[in-house]
């Protein structure tokens, strides 16, 4: 059986694992906690992806997606990652 790489579907949206750091600006930039993000859990077929590239994805770490928008060029939204 061949295995698919999700993250090369042109309809899956570019995943990035930010660091600490980014987390802390990017919550204080939104005035927000990060219980208030929207989640995605450790199970999602991207987050597995990522996990091949950067290692194990604890729970609670901030993940950046980036959707291409034909109105805006691109939109950016941010995920919690949850165990599940």
């Amino acid at each position: 059986m061949r295995k698919i790489n999700v993250m090369e579907h042109e309809l899956v949206p570019e995943h990035h694992l930010i660091t600490e750091e980014e987390e802390k600006n990017l919550l204080q930039s939104l005035g927000a906690e990060k219980d208030s993000l929207p989640k995605i859990k450790r199970s999602d077929p991207a987050i597995k992806m990522l996990e091949k590239i950067y290692g194990p994805i604890r729970p609670g770490r901030v993940i950046k997606i980036i959707r291409k928008s034909p109105t805006s060029g691109k939109s950016i939204a941010y995920r919690v990652v949850t165990e599940e």
